[in-house]
């Protein structure tokens, strides 16, 4: 039950791309770059000299190095070789016993391979988040975007955008930085992803907008540190991310109990601290309120906040 052949098939172009449902930007203080099963094993069934292998390893390629730039995290998955029936689960009896125990087949290809800061997550089921911390590194991070790439489109791809959605993660998946068995098979997977779970894209377009989304941070900071932080200011974020009025939420309800979840406070605690607040997301967790966010705000040694605020 090895691999077969993969015939080359022409990668998907801006204009072949399905209309997506939801309009997410990517930014780049919210995104991370996983890189999924590019491993020799999985890419020695392909043709590397034609498409769609040209275009996804130059695209792969492409994000990978900007977002190193924009210090976006990058993240592998890689399957274990040598694994035992036990290991496999059902998995034997779809796809035999996988990679051999030998290095060659589960080395990430040369091309692609990790740098130095780089995680590399040992992956064993379809689903990038199964029987892994990608959730939890995500959260670590204040992350809540993710950038899909890799093989194979209409499996592992896609079976990790759609867990990522049901775990309130926006997913960026990159039409022309996968490839999958055939045409028919890689136009399904952004069919379903823009149907269903995420934003197809293409690598060019997104990173322009990752770019255009680090320009309006730095703007964001100065004007951060203009107006200080207020609690105003902080019912309006937490609105934002909620996507509600700020009027509606008062100063001492759970916000978890709102809808706030884990990932979108790990990501306020990150644009507190770029504001020159100390705080941290386990303060934040333990009592989720705004009076009490708040409190650990205004008594910060490195925030400065008019006497006004204090209101």
């Amino acid at each position: 039950m090895a691999i077969p052949a993969i015939l080359p098939y022409q990668m998907p172009t801006a204009s072949d791309l399905p209309k997506n449902k939801v309009s997410w930007t990517p930014h780049p203080k919210r995104a991370a770059l996983l890189i999924h099963d590019m491993q020799q094993y999985f890419i020695d069934a392909y043709n590397l000299g034609e498409s769609p292998m040209t275009e996804l390893f130059a695209n792969i390629k492409m994000l990978k190095e900007q977002c190193a730039e924009l210090g976006i995290p990058i993240i592998y998955t890689a399957q274990p070789g040598g694994q035992t029936p036990e290991e496999r689960g059902l998995l034997q009896d779809f796809w035999g016993s996988g990679i051999g125990p030998g290095p060659d087949g589960q080395k990430i290809v040369e091309k692609l391979k990790p740098n130095e800061g780089d995680i590399v997550l040992t992956k064993w089921r379809y689903n990038a988040f199964r029987k892994t911390n990608l959730l939890g590194i995500l959260q670590e991070q204040g992350r809540d975007q993710l950038i899909v790439t890799g093989v194979y489109a209409h499996i592992g791809c896609l079976m990790t955008a759609c867990d990522a959605f049901m775990q309130d993660i926006e997913t960026f998946f990159v039409a022309d930085a996968v490839a999958d068995f055939s045409l028919k098979h890689h136009e399904m997977a952004i069919s379903y992803a823009a149907d269903r779970c995420a934003v197809t894209v293409t690598a060019e377009n997104l990173l322009n907008e990752l770019k255009n989304g680090r320009d309006s941070a730095n703007d964001e900071g100065v004007r951060e540190d203009a107006e200080r932080l207020s609690k105003q200011i902080i019912r309006e974020q937490i609105a934002a991310l909620l996507l509600e009025s700020p009027a509606d939420i008062s100063d001492s309800e759970n916000l978890i109990y709102r809808g706030l979840d884990s990932v979108r406070i790990m990501s306020l605690a990150e644009r507190w601290r770029r504001a020159g607040a100390e705080v941290t997301f386990v303060e934040l967790a333990e009592e989720p309120t705004i009076e009490n966010w708040w409190r650990l705000l205004s008594s910060s040694k490195e925030t400065s906040l008019p006497n006004a605020d204090y209101q």
